[in-house]
């Protein structure tokens, strides 16, 4: 992938607004890739192994040769309807789940043993701000999250699945309770299409990352010195589809994420680098 031109990245810097002005790295150099069927919905990482998950699936792979090791999927129909993304701290795989596209819309965090997949606990957020995407801990131990919404029509209603401009990241208590909110600059929305924001995680530089739904693309924001609009820093080029990525703890600088395929191509897991800020 070819760095983006200068005159797209001051058209960037002009669209940030007072968000705070962002800038434009070069593309990250993608070092592996691996077809999995199930990597739809995120990528999880440890130093051994990787998660594709997919909506009521989780899949346990050999970082080396992508063979899967574990596996757990949830019946149809069943509680477990649309897991879409995951990390792993101490042990626990955590994830994000919602009852997409279903409506009013109803959020969990759900929580799996990484080294056997075995289902270990649940806490429901019950009909909250969105739908919930993505989890992480900042570097102080603090989990943070976001509950997005989307301007996409579904069958089942003749209205927008809430409204992206709505979607929220939120920090929370030890509880799980919401101890702060923020929404994404509208420049930075709009990069969402018709959708929200998929995935995000805290690199090993402390500064979180997130995705959208589709573009090829990371962002780098921060939460803003006043008000409640997240400052948008950074934009990484990088060879995934949106969705849920993961840092790799065994090699800094380092992202997994998804492509999902069409026209009967295979879904592929990529592995990145990242260029260092400037």
């Amino acid at each position: 992938m070819l760095a983006r031109p200068v005159l797209f990245s001051l058209a960037l810097l002009l669209a940030a607004g007072t968000a705070g002005a962002q800038e434009l790295r070069p593309a990250a150099e993608t070092i592996g890739r691996f077809e999995v069927p199930e990597a739809r919905q995120a990528v999880a990482v440890t130093d051994r192994f990787f998660y594709a998950i997919d909506n009521r699936t989780l899949v346990k792979l050999d970082k080396a040769t992508g063979a899967p090791v574990a596996k757990w999927e949830g019946p149809k129909g069943g509680p477990i309807l649309h897991l879409d993304s995951g990390v792993v701290h101490d042990g626990k795989l955590y994830t994000a789940h919602s009852n997409y596209p279903d409506w009013p819309m109803t959020s969990s965090v759900e929580v799996w043993d990484a080294e056997t997949l075995k289902h270990l606990d649940s806490h429901s957020f019950g009909i909250e701000r969105g739908s919930f995407t993505w989890l992480d801990r900042d570097a102080q131990g603090r989990w943070w999250g976001a509950f997005a919404n989307y301007n996409r029509v579904f069958d089942k209603s003749p209205l927008a699945y809430g409204n992206k401009y709505a979607t929220q990241i939120v920090r929370f208590n030890a509880d799980w309770s919401i101890a702060e909110a923020f929404v994404y600059p509208d420049a930075l929305v709009a990069k969402f299409q018709d959708m929200s924001n998929s995935g995000g995680a805290f690199g090993p530089d402390g500064r979180l990352y997130i995705s959208g739904h589709d573009n090829p693309e990371l962002y780098v924001v921060a939460p803003p010195a006043m008000g409640s609009v997240m400052e948008w820093r950074e934009t990484i080029p990088v060879e995934i589809a949106g969705q849920g990525f993961a840092f790799d703890p065994a090699q800094p600088g380092v992202v997994w994420g998804l492509i999902r395929g069409k026209g009967g191509a295979a879904n592929q897991v990529t592995v990145s680098r990242l260029p260092a800020a400037k």
